[in-house]
């Protein structure tokens, strides 16, 4: 199962790419989009659309796992998240690939054995995990691949319950 895991956001969005066969689980590609404040909404949106768009027609995914959204206090944020979150969806409904979603505490409680654990632990955990050789230079690539880590190595059932 090949997965391509996001960490939505406007500002930075995060992607991370995993390889799993008989419960071996394999880096493909990692990173980050970032798109500047002064951009237009519409246009920052079509950026991370058009990125996702391309990985998924590269990569060919089973799946693409979103990290699902943190209502916090500040709802300008959430509204921005939610954005980027729909452009993801979109373009992966576009090329015919099915979306999955985890919640922040699940995929942390998945990668790190804890689901309060901070963002430094999940880099650490990712990097242990998918044998790299340093931790992913950005918290949103760690946070793409842990989303992908949790979809890859879901139980088929929660997988196919959604």
């Amino acid at each position: 199962m090949k997965v391509i895991g996001i960490d939505p956001g406007t500002a930075s969005c995060g992607y991370g790419i995993v390889h799993e066969r008989d419960g071996r689980l394999r880096a493909i590609d990692h990173g980050w989009w970032k798109t500047a404040a002064s951009e237009r909404p519409e246009l920052r949106l079509k950026t991370i659309f058009d990125a996702v768009a391309e990985l998924v027609a590269v990569h060919q995914p089973d799946a693409v796992a979103l990290e699902e959204s943190f209502v916090g206090a500040d709802a300008r944020t959430a509204l921005s998240v939610g954005q980027a979150r729909g452009a993801v969806m979109v373009a992966a409904a576009s090329a015919g690939v099915e979306c999955a979603e985890y919640p922040p505490a699940r995929v942390k409680q998945v990668v790190c054995g804890y689901g309060r654990a901070e963002k430094q632990q999940v880099q650490k955990m990712v990097k242990v995990i998918l044998g790299l050789q340093v931790e992913p230079a950005s918290t949103h690539a760690a946070d793409a691949l842990a989303v992908a880590i949790c979809h890859a190595l879901a139980p088929p059932l929660l997988r196919i319950a959604g």
